[in-house]
């Protein structure tokens, strides 16, 4: 093989090494993801409760730690204040599950009594998702799903 064709393959090499450590390199400082959210409300009816239920999808390079949940009316002080990773400090957790690599699928289910319905305002509600990686970044996406209320 001519000094030539080595030089330029080996120096070809580096190159395609270096661009896949920067590739890792960005991958790892990525913040947790959200994907394919999904609400669905079934209201109570006199024979039984009804449901919250919430999937998505999290993608975290550094894994998730914990995914908080929190539905709130579209009218609500928090459409025009705005809604903090604070205010979902009480928020409740929803399950998480490995779903390949680094992405989870993770489901918030509730129960809906009549008495929770009837207590509850009618019409547009978001639901509100807190994502915090083991590496310590965060996610909020404050309408990650809608679902309304009747």
């Amino acid at each position: 093989m001519s000094r030539r064709i080595t030089v330029s393959v080996a120096a070809g090499a580096v190159v395609l090494a270096g661009a896949g450590a920067a590739a890792l390199a960005y991958a790892g400082d990525q913040p947790p993801a959200l994907a394919h959210s999904t609400a669905r409300y079934t209201a109570p009816a006199a024979d039984r409760d009804g449901s919250l239920a919430f999937t998505t999808d999290v993608t975290a390079p550094s894994e998730v730690k914990s995914v908080k949940v929190l539905a709130w009316p579209a009218n609500s002080s928090f459409a025009t204040k705005g809604l903090t990773a604070k205010d979902m400090a009480g928020a409740e957790s929803a399950v998480c599950t490995p779903s390949g690599g680094d992405k989870q699928r993770c489901t918030y289910n509730v129960a809906v009594t009549r008495t929770d319905a009837e207590g509850s305002p009618k019409g547009l509600w978001h639901l509100a998702v807190l994502v915090t990686a083991k590496d310590g970044d965060t996610t909020l996406d404050t309408k990650a799903a809608d679902f309304t209320v009747v």
